[in-house]
């Protein structure tokens, strides 16, 4: 056998045997001279004798768009676990992607079971609770002069001086705490 048989020309070509059997009956094909199909020369003659418009094309695939906030977000997360990140309108590959979600999915796993062993706390409590203590350590602070008169005679000074100078002091400490403002993200 010099060509090919029915079946290996119709893998060849992509179409079902009974597509060849018909273009073999139509003389689409050219043929050796045991029956083999010539699979070259039967490439050629099917492209000039086909009609574009009747070939099926295969699909395209249907993709579907992806939020611009969904690829920066697998992007926040490979550059947090260290790995590749793609380049900006280079697009996500299949695998950061699903690299991306398995990595959420841990984090997310770990965050639960963290707040079951109660290492976690709402972010409301936790704000109310420094507030609450912030309050308490200025009010301390505030209360030292009253302290002034106890220093005073503890180190045999005058007391209002002593007062004034801790007064000053303790004003000049809290404006600095004041300033500090702490960053809750």
């Amino acid at each position: 056998m010099q060509g090919m048989s029915e079946r290996q020309y119709a893998v060849h070509v992509g179409l079902s045997r009974g597509a060849i059997q018909k273009a073999k009956a139509a003389e689409r094909l050219v043929l050796f001279a045991d029956g083999s199909i010539d699979a070259k020369a039967s490439d050629v003659r099917r492209a000039e004798t086909t009609d574009p418009s009747k070939t099926r094309k295969p699909p395209e695939p249907k993709l579907k768009p992806v939020p611009e906030a969904a690829v920066a977000a697998v992007g926040d997360t490979l550059r947090e676990q260290g790995l590749a990140v793609p380049a900006v309108g280079g697009g996500t590959t299949y695998l950061q992607a699903k690299t991306a979600n398995e990595v959420l999915k841990a984090q997310e796993r770990r965050i639960r079971l963290q707040k079951l062993k109660g290492e976690l706390v709402e972010r409301a409590r936790a704000l109310s609770l420094v507030f609450r203590l912030a309050r308490e350590v200025r009010d301390a602070w505030v209360n030292w002069p009253a302290r002034a008169a106890l220093m005073a005679a503890d180190l045999g000074v005058e007391p209002a001086a002593m007062q004034k100078v801790l007064e000053k002091h303790v004003r000049a400490h809290l404006d600095e705490l004041a300033e500090v403002r702490p960053d809750f993200r």
